[in-house]
């Protein structure tokens, strides 16, 4: 299943590209391994994937002692409380849920005492959903700039997440409210930022978010199947 489930999205990012005059190197699939059980991982894994994404630093941790792959990317995806990120500053790949200066101080902190320097994203929420994480748009910039003179932390990017829409074109003006705010805040080449990610789009919607320039989407039960809680 989980083969035949990478090759279909894969598949849908290539023809996605195609219609947006993209390459399909340009895009990363992240697959969202949370409450899945390590040999679904290892599955995915033997068919080539190298990217997860998980929630919870917890399970993230307990899955990388289980998986200590060199060559796996740990991407964490869910809102990162202050008090977890000393677990998580070495072992993640890109941090995705940044959204106040004071947790990529704690980043910065941390990362300090590690001696490492990680990488991360600003969460911005488009769609101004009350439910979701993430700052407004109109807070982006300056919030880049604050974070942008800490020494252990590296922004790369932008990331959101749209709201669940049984019509992924709904969400269509989201990815291109991100796509602008990354250019326009790349063009003020502020030092120590790099604005070459943009992760946004899941399941319901990625093939919409790579045809606005999503360099990251985010695919849980399109591979894996529907969520389990029993971890």
């Amino acid at each position: 299943m989980i083969s035949e489930n990478l090759k279909t999205v894969q598949n849908n990012i290539e023809q996605a590209c195609k219609r947006a005059g993209r390459n399909p190197d340009e895009v990363t699939l992240i697959a969202v391994s949370k409450t899945k059980p390590v040999e679904m991982i290892h599955e995915a894994m033997l068919c080539g994937s190298t990217d997860f994404g998980e929630n919870k630093v917890q399970e993230m941790c307990n899955k990388i002692e289980v998986i200590p792959d060199k060559n796996i990317r740990w991407h964490l995806i869910g809102h990162l409380q202050t008090n977890k990120v000393k677990y998580i500053v070495d072992k993640a790949y890109l941090i995705h849920s940044v959204d106040s200066l004071k947790l990529a101080q704690m980043i910065d902190s941390c990362a300090k005492k590690k001696n490492v320097t990680c990488d991360i994203l600003i969460e911005v929420n488009v769609a101004g959903e009350e439910s979701k994480f993430g700052i407004k748009p109109s807070e982006c910039e300056e919030l880049v700039r604050q974070i942008s003179t800490l020494e252990n932390v590296r922004i790369k990017g932008l990331m959101t997440i749209a709201p669940f829409d049984e019509n992924p074109e709904n969400n269509r003006p989201y990815f291109k409210e991100l796509k602008k705010l990354l250019v326009d805040i790349d063009n003020k080449n502020i030092d120590n930022v790099s604005m070459g990610i943009l992760s946004m789009g899941m399941t319901n919607d990625y093939e919409i978010a790579v045809e606005e320039g999503a360099t990251h989407v985010r695919v849980g039960t399109g591979i894996f199947g529907q969520r389990q809680y029993n971890i």
